[in-house]
């Protein structure tokens, strides 16, 4: 059993990628204060949809069912992980007449936050194109920045692919008309973390599993992009496959005067004390340019650890489109069954 663990950068250059709420004429970005520090952010919401966006065009997805007016609306997908990647690695939940179905999302995302503090820039602009000599233009403004952000990352192998169908205390994730048919077409019945579920055969959830990958390697999305367009591809990338769940790299990006660092010696420190708990290599995908020369300077600190494949640096594409080949080739199929009870 393993958890695929680690953290995502994002690298933002005079972007608008996530908007917050407008003020009078003014389209802001998101922001926290650390103190008096500012950090622009993309919320964990923004990144997932970035992510659903960027699954194939010809991979299914949910439909998403709207009703209610004003303030008691709802909104709700298929609810069919059998059917459908994203409900399955996304989760959902459905809650129609009398009928509660719920899936905890497989794929857990954090916020992306700017690593170092940064205050956006106002730009202002207007619109006077058609009009009549001597009008008065229409003024409007926006907030951009440039930032390194950077968020955590957690993917649930075994419960790709499995939905449970009872358990207390948990809504189930499907109804027994739907289980019943996914059992008719392949998927078995089974006993997953003390309750009962169906699991779909194995070479689809490696599938799937390759295509969020995948996914990930061409990831496209952000606001504002007819005036601040920019590449969503990963900068950087940790990932690690780690038995019980925990995240131990949250802490290998950091600042220091002012500009985001790799923090070698952390992750070294990290992989030192959590050796038990890992279950292969842990893989760093650093896109060239990133950080200027600081990717050199991280593979001379980790030569030791490179030479015994105890960590892996490559592009981020490359490393990501070569898990994503050996998990759908079944190189690691003990990743996704469960610890025995």
């Amino acid at each position: 059993m393993s958890f695929l663990v680690g953290k995502v950068v994002e690298e933002v250059v005079a972007g608008a990628p996530n908007n917050g709420e407008g003020i009078d004429n003014t389209g802001t970005v998101k922001r926290l204060k650390v103190g008096r520090d500012v950090h622009p952010y993309v919320s964990a919401q923004a990144f997932r949809r970035w992510l659903r966006d960027s699954l194939p065009a010809d991979e299914p997805r949910s439909g998403v069912t709207r009703s209610g007016y004003g303030s008691n609306q709802q909104a709700y997908t298929a609810g069919r992980p059998d059917h459908f990647l994203d409900d399955d690695l996304f989760g959902y939940m459905v809650a129609v007449k009398k009928q509660n179905y719920q899936r905890d999302t497989v794929l857990a995302t954090g916020t992306l936050v700017s690593v170092v503090p940064q205050r956006p820039t106002t730009d202002f602009g207007t619109m006077s194109r058609g009009f009549a000599a001597g009008e008065n233009p229409v003024i409007h403004q926006h907030e951009l920045y440039s930032a390194v952000l950077a968020g955590d990352l957690l993917l649930d192998l075994p419960r790709v692919g499995v939905f449970e169908t009872d358990g207390s205390g948990l809504r189930i994730s499907i109804s027994e008309p739907i289980a019943k048919e996914a059992l008719a077409g392949g998927a078995e019945s089974v006993t997953f973390r003390g309750v009962s579920a169906v699991r779909l055969p194995l070479p689809e959830r490696r599938r799937r599993v390759a295509v969020l990958l995948r996914a990930l390697a061409e990831l496209r999305g952000g606001a504002k992009r007819s005036l601040h367009y920019g590449d969503r591809t990963p900068a950087l990338l940790v990932l690690a496959p780690m038995k019980g769940g925990v995240n131990p790299f949250t802490r290998i990006l950091g600042a220091r005067e002012g500009k985001p660092v790799f923090n070698a010696d952390v992750l070294a420190e990290e992989i030192t004390a959590w050796k038990d708990e890992l279950d292969g290599p842990v893989r760093i995908g650093w896109a060239p340019g990133f950080l200027g020369d600081q990717r050199k300077s991280v593979e001379k600190e980790l030569a030791q650890l490179i030479a015994e494949e105890r960590v892996i640096i490559d592009h981020p594409r490359v490393l990501l489109r070569g898990l994503a080949g050996a998990v759908e080739e079944g190189k690691h199929d003990g990743w996704f069954e469960d610890a025995p009870a």
